[in-house]
């Protein structure tokens, strides 16, 4: 599962109908619509960061609910752009998911979202419904940098602009913790029971980091409120999966063609999804049990399991991929080297971390290994390696130190490490640029044009990055030697070779 997603741009040439409620007749009777009366339901949820894996994903849970639960609708969020506001605000909100496998792309319209918020110029209305008592969740999906907190420690960064910001001026936030702390806030003020925060992003603990981080926030902001919001809100810990690609006008169209109707951001989804829930919910949630999720007591084992097997498997093979020239994660699972080396680090380097009584860790590694080859699914691998800085603790440092301390090998998952490292050099092994989005995108290229392309000078540059890095792997030997002499070999005999060595 990845959060981003590419902006709509896509004008039809035709007259056909725009999808909306009052096209809905006008799709094809084979295509499955809302099983419920849109005008009669109202939100329970507001969603903030709604984007394209939060509508294949939770809002697809909660349009299978609505029918039996009306009062859970989702009104939706736009923390940065405008993009998906404009796209679906035409459509009443709705939007057709297309899942996409071998047999076809088969679509379904999704009406569970009521409408999106511009959180820039509706920043009081946002505010406001959270702050009203038929809002009792919270969800966010923000993409690791969203939290504004470091990657490495978990904790509030307390220098972040936004945050800085925020704090400043704490009824105008702009951050996403600044947001669920001044709607907290107003509850509180009000007596209002606070809603549930339920983080759906990549984050290692995700509800336990995201509760510090808004106790944090909330207690700088004020003593009384912080030690309120520490002791009052649930922080639920869910595991999300998902693979959403960016959707290109050429979905648009192959959707336009089956449903008979225009969709300015139709989504492209696999078959597959998963959604594991912590079940702490003070003020009442959706049965999303009925729908396909599974709650459970403690999330944290399924959220490890998901963070290090599938996406320190994508982050490994978008970087190694990109250098060796795939776009599309299926094409790099055409190479049989490529397929080895993601089967070795699950199999041998990951799997041996993970504490999974009852879960069958080898039919979840080769289920993830058909799925990335799906190849009607096309997931961008520069889509994947967005933001590395923001994710590489939780999807491959964490399962390397637990390795290391265990006094076992990283042979594998210090390779992704120094793929990552040779791709934000922002130059590709033919001399072409890179477009590396990354908020520390700027220091690293700084760090790469100095160590040019000795592997050693750049491994001691990248890995002082200590909001990355923490401050043990620099000084770990074995760490340092693994990654130094992959990033040799990187260098030397490219990244398709250098897969080719590793799996012998």
């Amino acid at each position: 599962m990845e959060g981003h997603y590419s902006a709509p741009d896509f004008e039809p040439e035709t007259l056909m109908t725009r999808l909306s409620a009052t096209s809905l007749a006008a799709i094809s009777p084979d295509i499955a619509l809302p099983a419920y009366d849109r005008a009669a339901i109202t939100p329970g949820i507001v969603h903030l960061g709604i984007g394209a894996f939060h509508r294949a994903h939770m809002a697809v849970y909660v349009d299978d609910l609505l029918k039996d639960q009306p009062d859970w609708a989702i009104v939706g969020a736009s923390l940065r752009r405008p993009d998906t506001k404009e796209a679906l605000e035409p459509q009443d909100g709705l939007y057709t998911v297309a899942v996409r496998d071998a047999a076809g792309t088969h679509p379904r319209v999704i009406g569970s979202i009521l409408k999106v918020l511009d959180a820039n110029s509706e920043r009081e209305d946002l505010l406001a419904l959270m702050a009203s008592p038929q809002i009792r969740i919270v969800s966010l999906t923000v993409t690791e940098k969203g939290y504004c907190h470091d990657p490495a420690t978990g904790e509030l960064d307390q220098r972040h602009p936004d945050i800085v910001h925020d704090l400043a001026n704490p009824t105008a936030p702009k951050s996403a913790p600044g947001m669920l702390v001044e709607a907290l806030a107003r509850r509180h003020a009000a007596g209002i029971t606070p809603f549930a925060v339920m983080s759906c992003d990549n984050l290692p603990s995700n509800g336990a980091t995201v509760k510090r981080i808004v106790s944090k926030l909330a207690s700088l902001r004020d003593a009384a409120l912080g030690e309120w919001v520490a002791d009052k809100v649930a922080f639920p810990g869910t595991m999300v999966d998902r693979i959403v690609p960016s959707t290109t006008d050429a979905d648009r169209e192959i959707v336009a063609a089956l449903t008979g109707v225009e969709d300015a951001w139709p989504i492209m989804t696999e078959p597959f999804t998963q959604w594991v829930i912590e079940d702490d919910f003070p003020d009442g949630r959706p049965a999303f049990e009925k729908a396909g999720a599974q709650l459970v007591e403690d999330v944290e084992p399924f959220e490890r399991m998901k963070l290090r097997m599938l996406n320190g498997s994508h982050s490994t093979m978008a970087y190694l991929g990109y250098l060796a020239g795939h776009e599309y994660v299926s094409d790099a699972m055409g190479d049989p080297a490529f397929v080895a080396l993601i089967r070795g680090l699950m199999t041998e380097e990951v799997m041996p971390t993970l504490d999974m009584p009852g879960t069958d860790l080898g039919a979840y590694r080769d289920q993830l290994l058909e799925r990335f080859a799906n190849p009607a699914l096309k997931h961008r691998i520069w889509q994947i390696a967005m933001d590395g800085s923001q994710k590489l603790p939780q999807r491959l440092l964490g399962t390397i130190r637990d390795r290391l301390a265990a006094g076992q090998g990283i042979e594998r998952l210090s390779l992704g490490v120094a793929a990552w490292m040779r791709y934000v050099m922002g130059i590709d092994e033919k001399g072409e640029n890179i477009d590396v989005r990354d908020p520390l995108a700027i220091r690293m290229m700084a760090i790469a044009a100095g160590a040019g392309s000795d592997p050693e000078a750049l491994f001691e540059g990248l890995v002082g990055l200590a909001e990355v890095f923490g401050d043990d792997l620099a000084d770990n030997e074995v760490f340092g030697a693994d990654v130094v002499e992959h990033l040799d070999s990187l260098f030397d005999v490219g990244a398709a070779e250098t897969v080719r060595e590793v799996v012998g």
